[in-house]
């Protein structure tokens, strides 16, 4: 049964009504960013799927330096990483390289498998580099760069409007894709995990209402790190600030990298 009150706090193209506009809008900021990009390696494999794939925006010709993983959102049903290149702009201005995966899609896998996905992809970049330094990613992205945290995979994350308790989810259409229940969805819980010994920052934007909020608030107790509301963001607002290599968000994840 959908909970008025969740699906309220949860439905972020309802609570954003120009939602469309920011996506289309990111569309053709990270269209025009990749045909610019002179360093970048496009469709880079790490699994046997065509989605199973990343794009690595590194910062010039070398392949050292700090690396991240930006995972993009949607709820784990909708998007890739064509739609977020651009956000790579604010550290790769700062010397850090970024890699941008793909994933399967629920509900074609499960939530379970998605996520084992990321860690595939993690260990694919531990492997290949050397070094895996930092996950942040947006809404369900935050969530898996949360798991990648939990699962002592990196050693610093920063999700933005994170996902860190999905029981709430199972009452509301979200749950229509994703398709699990209660107990299923705490088992994919960073909050169900053991507090991890990296360290994290959670972001969240002052407009994206009590939820989202308190999710943050949640995982930065629980995990003994610390989380911030970014005043005047909404939903699709917020991740716009690490296209910018001025940016308090951009200057946030070097201090993790640090």
């Amino acid at each position: 049964m959908i909970d008025g009150f969740l699906e309220a706090e949860y439905n972020n193209t309802l609570k954003v009504p120009d939602a469309g506009t920011i996506a289309a809008g990111w569309v053709r900021d990270a269209a025009a960013f990749r045909a610019a990009h002179d360093h970048a390696e496009f469709g880079v494999a790490y699994g046997p799927s065509e989605r199973q794939a990343m794009d690595i925006f590194w910062p010039g010709p070398a392949r050292s330096g700090p690396l991240a993983m930006f995972i993009h959102g949607g709820y784990w049903q909708r998007l890739d990483r064509s739609f977020v290149s651009h956000f790579a702009a604010g550290l790769n201005a700062h010397g850090v390289a970024v890699a941008m995966p793909s994933y399967d899609l629920c509900p074609e896998v499960s939530l379970s498998a998605l996520t084992e996905q990321l860690r595939v992809a993690a260990r694919f970049l531990l492997a290949r580099h050397g070094r895996l330094d930092l996950a942040l990613g947006h809404s369900a992205g935050g969530h898996l760069a949360a798991m990648l945290l939990g699962g002592l995979l990196v050693p610093a994350a920063m999700p933005i409007s994170g996902l860190f308790d999905l029981r709430p989810l199972v009452h509301t259409t979200v749950n229509d894709g994703v398709r699990f229940d209660r107990a299923e969805a705490w088992r994919l819980s960073p909050l169900a995990l053991p507090r991890p010994p990296g360290r994290l920052r959670a972001l969240v934007g002052g407009k994206e209402g009590g939820e989202y909020a308190n999710q943050s608030r949640r995982l930065a107790h629980a995990w003994g790190g610390s989380w911030e509301l970014l005043p005047g963001h909404d939903h699709f607002t917020i991740p716009g600030e690490l296209a910018r290599a001025d940016s308090a968000m951009v200057a946030t994840a070097l201090r993790l990298l640090a």
